[in-house]
C-alpha cells in the first residue's frame, strides 16, 4: 500500500496466511495509542480479487487516516497465503484467525475494531461479525461496499453500519442491496455514475466513510 506497509505470514487454519499491516502515522512517527484496529476483507479470489485490490487499499487508507491499525489478508489460494477456495466458509475461520492475531500484537488494551469488506469480502465479513458478537466480542463498525447480496448470503448487520454501492453497478445489482437491506431498515448510501470497483470514484468512496466516521 506504501513504503511502510509490513507484509508478512502468519499461521492459519489450513496453513500459511498473507497478511499486510498499516499503522497510523502518529502511532508510527510518535507511538501514540491508535482510535482502534480494523480488519478488511477483499473481493472474490477466483475472479481476481487480492487485498491489494483498489477498493481493499482505499478502505484500508482510508481508515489509517481514521487512526486505525489496519491489517489486510490474502483469501485462501491467494499470494502467499495456502490452502484452496472454500466458498466462504474456510474463509471465515482464516479472517477469525487474522483478527485473533491482530488483537495479539495491537489490542491488550481491549481497543475497538472495525471490519470493513468489499464485494465477496462483505459476504465473508457478515458472518465473521455475527461470529464475535455471538462470543461476546461484537465489533465497534462494519463497513461493506458493494455488498454481495446478489449471489451470497451475507447476514444482517448492525444498524450503523455503513453501506455503500454504486447506482451503475452491474455485478451486484443494486436492488439486490435495497432487498437485503430493506427488512434490517438499514440506510445504502449510492454513489451516482459508479460501477462495481468505484473507477475513478474512489475518493468520493473515501471522503463518505470519513464524513459518516464523524456521526
Amino acid at each position: 500500500m506504501n513504503a511502510y506497509t509490513q507484509k508478512y505470514l502468519i499461521d492459519g487454519p489450513v496453513g500459511k496466511i498473507e497478511v499486510a499491516l498499516d499503522l497510523p502515522d502518529a502511532m508510527r512517527e510518535h507511538g501514540a495509542a491508535p482510535r482502534g484496529l480494523a480488519l478488511v476483507a477483499h473481493p472474490h479470489p477466483l475472479f481476481g480479487g487480492t487485498m491489494d485490490n483498489k477498493v481493499a487499499q482505499t478502505l484500508a487508507r482510508t481508515l489509517v487516516g481514521l487512526d486505525y491499525v489496519v491489517m489486510r489478508s490474502n483469501f485462501r489460494g491467494v499470494g502467499q497465503t495456502e490452502g484452496v477456495h472454500d466458498e466462504g466458509r474456510g474463509e471465515q475461520d482464516d479472517l477469525l484467525a487474522v483478527w485473533t492475531h491482530l488483537r495479539e500484537i495491537h489490542g491488550a488494551e481491549g481497543r475497538p475494531f472495525v471490519l470493513a469488506g468489499f464485494s465477496f469480502g462483505t459476504f465473508v465479513l457478515s458472518h465473521v461479525a455475527e461470529r464475535l458478537a455471538q462470543a461476546g466480542t461484537p465489533a465497534q463498525r462494519l463497513v461493506f461496499v458493494g455488498t454481495a447480496a446478489s449471489n451470497w448470503q451475507v447476514a444482517n448487520v448492525p444498524q450503523d453500519t455503513i453501506v455503500i454501492h454504486g447506482n451503475e453497478d452491474d455485478t451486484v445489482p443494486i436492488q439486490s442491496v435495497y432487498d437485503w437491506a430493506a427488512p434490517q431498515e438499514l440506510p445504502v448510501i449510492v454513489i451516482p455514475g459508479a460501477e462495481h470497483f468505484f473507477h475513478r470514484k474512489l475518493h468520493i468512496l473515501r471522503r463518505v466513510i470519513t464524513e459518516a466516521w464523524r456521526v
